[in-house]
């Protein structure tokens, strides 16, 4: 597939969240940050939703809707959500079908073994549904900060 890049249409989704399913469709006249992880509870993955909560009332205030992406289940989500207390919405995509169209299934290499899973990435979308920016590889600390200032500067 080829990489998105900004400008382009956001790719479709339905998800199940929570609270039931979660649609593209659902954020129409709304910017929408959605960011990949890998797996709930595991120490990157939990300070990269830690720092998205400590900023979702500033995300609000921008009128710019949070969405975080892995291929956990909905009850491993909830079981996250509690013990974080997170406030940012979590969707499950198991077959990682949603991930694909993203481009964030990708090849990864550890000690020398190669496999595929997800690459950790956010995409900001604007209000006409398309993509503002996109991150790829994500280092943490400071990320969700970063993300919080374009997603501002878009909505100026």
């Amino acid at each position: 597939m080829s990489e998105l890049a900004p400008g382009a249409p956001a790719p479709d989704f339905e998800l199940a969240g929570a609270n039931g399913p979660l649609k593209l469709a659902d954020f129409k006249g709304k910017a929408l940050v959605v960011y990949f992880y890998p797996k709930d509870d595991t120490s990157g993955c939990t300070k990269e939703a830690q720092e998205f909560t400590a900023l979702a009332a500033d995300f609000a205030t921008a009128g710019v809707a949070l969405l975080g992406v892995s291929k956990d289940s909905v009850a491993s989500h909830a079981k996250f959500t509690a013990k974080y207390a997170l406030s940012v919405p979590l969707a499950s995509d198991p077959e990682g079908a949603m991930i694909e169209r993203y481009g964030a299934w990708v090849e990864k290499n550890m000690y020398g073994r190669k496999y595929m899973g997800i690459e950790r990435s956010t995409y900001l979308i604007d209000a006409e549904g398309k993509l503002a920016r996109v991150w790829r590889k994500v280092k943490v600390p400071g990320h969700a900060a970063e993300v919080l200032k374009a997603a501002q500067a878009l909505q100026a």
